[in-house]
């Protein structure tokens, strides 16, 4: 069923609409919460309060692109899911160490100057993402969004996983360069 048919089901407030979303995205919403949680349970609670989360947001936003909509509410999900699992210790998946590779450019901040700055700060990451070369925005994509371990960005890009690594560690000092001359403190 095409995208269009399926937020309209939810426009219509048809429970069919749930069922068409998990065969459609089921896999791709799965795929990205068991990259952050690593477990099967999580991961599946998730996925579900995805669908509940979606059916709750249709209406009254209509989503341009679904499975971008799917997976950044089962991507929050996950991350929320992640901190609430691991807020007293650090484990040793994947998620902590993409985390500190990351929380040196960005960090948890709440306060309301930095809700204001942050469409702004959303544009200044876009507009570097995409001045990358296809292959580089990749790279960054796949690693700081979808989560997925170097070892499986290597095997995929037909390189090696210090290769990628270090053109990783390159990319994050490139963002950290491009927000530090508009003038972002890090």
């Amino acid at each position: 069923m095409e995208d269009h048919a399926i937020i309209q089901l939810y426009w219509d407030r048809n429970e069919q609409a749930i069922t068409e979303t998990s065969a459609k995205y089921g896999h791709y919403c799965t795929s990205i919460a068991m990259h952050i949680l690593h477990d099967h349970e999580d991961a599946e609670e998730c996925v579900n309060d995805t669908y509940l989360n979606t059916w709750n947001a249709i209406p009254p936003h209509r989503p341009t692109l679904l499975s971008t909509f799917l997976g950044k509410i089962v991507r929050n999900l996950s991350f929320n899911r992640y901190k609430a699992k691991h807020s007293r210790k650090r484990g040793g998946y994947e998620m902590a160490l993409i985390l500190d590779e990351l929380s040196e450019i960005v960090s948890d901040r709440e306060s309301v100057e930095d809700q204001v700055s942050r469409n702004e700060l959303i544009g200044e990451i876009n507009a570097f993402l995409s001045a990358l070369s296809v292959e580089k925005r990749y790279l960054f994509i796949r690693r700081y969004w979808y989560a997925d371990p170097v070892a499986d960005i290597a095997k995929n890009c037909g390189k090696s996983q210090n290769a990628v690594s270090v053109e990783l560690n390159r990319l994050r000092s490139k963002l950290r360069s491009h927000l530090t001359e508009r003038g972002y403190d890090l």
